[in-house]
């Protein structure tokens, strides 16, 4: 990893640090003496990355400094709302975690100490999450007296379901890194410190995918998630079609008829976890 500071707009973040290596851009949370808690301006400095992601990223990885991720929203700029200034922070924090799921290029979180209600709902509109041993989730909102409002009673009941989102807003029920792997909050488990790592290990390789096919995958896949299943069917076809008659596929393609690529091999380690 070689990471250098992001100039122009992406340099001028005070409560992110934004990194690049090549095609891999950096986006590291910066309120470690918050725990990384997510305030109003945090969560704007966030959006605007997402909407002046540089041409020639190809992916993005979002970790955060000190001991936590997130510890999700900053309680502190809550209490004085009324209903209509909720419904627009709501909605705010809706179109930054879009921008992030629904963005241009793949998005890996590297997760670490606290993963807590609103950190969670960041995490879950990552496309792919490394934990390190050392992570936490929870949805606390129900013994805070509110209620998820950055797109996880959407996102996270799908990585887990709704029976088991359910039973950690009513109980406050923590789980640990192990547990959260098993249950699909994470896609890697790996030891402490080693997050950033495999994280920058897996965005080298996806950047190397056909630019067009990352895209595919990371847009059509949750849509086509949201359809009947005609629909979808339908929708597969339309997608594969387009992402087979791009160029740099039938590269590809033509690289593995030739013996010129690799052959799917399976993985010594036989699981996600490093």
């Amino acid at each position: 990893m070689n990471f250098q500071a992001a100039t122009g707009l992406l340099g001028q973040l005070p409560l992110l640090r934004v990194e690049t290596d090549g095609p891999v851009l950096h986006i590291h949370l910066n309120r470690p003496a918050k725990r990384n808690s997510i305030s109003d301006e945090l969560l704007a400095q966030l959006h605007t990355v997402f909407v002046n992601m540089p041409k020639d990223i190809r992916v993005a990885v979002l970790s955060g400094a000190g001991d936590h991720f997130c510890a999700g929203l900053d309680l502190t700029e809550v209490t004085e709302r009324n209903v209509t200034e909720g419904m627009s922070h709501s909605r705010a924090w809706h179109a930054a975690f879009d921008a992030i799921q629904f963005g241009p290029v793949p998005v890996i979180a590297v997760l670490h100490g606290a993963v807590v209600g609103g950190g969670l709902e960041l995490a879950s509109s990552a496309h792919l999450r490394v934990a390190e041993r050392s992570s936490f989730y929870a949805l606390p909102e129900g013994t805070r007296g509110i209620f998820v409002g950055g797109g996880g009673s959407v996102r996270i009941s799908r990585l887990v379901g709704t029976s088991r989102m359910t039973d950690m807003m009513l109980t406050g029920r923590v789980f640990d890194a192990t547990e959260g792997y098993t249950m699909g909050f994470s896609n890697y488990l790996v030891e402490p410190q080693q997050g950033l790592e495999k994280a920058y290990e897996l965005a080298v390789k996806i950047a190397a995918n056909a630019p067009l096919s990352n895209y595919a995958i990371t847009q059509a896949l949750p849509r086509i998630a949201d359809l009947s299943h005609s629909d979808g069917l339908f929708m597969e076809s339309l997608i594969s079609s387009i992402a087979q008659g791009d160029e740099a596929a039938k590269e590809r393609v033509r690289a593995f008829l030739e013996k010129r690529a690799g052959k799917v091999k399976k993985q010594e380690t036989g699981s996600g976890a490093a």
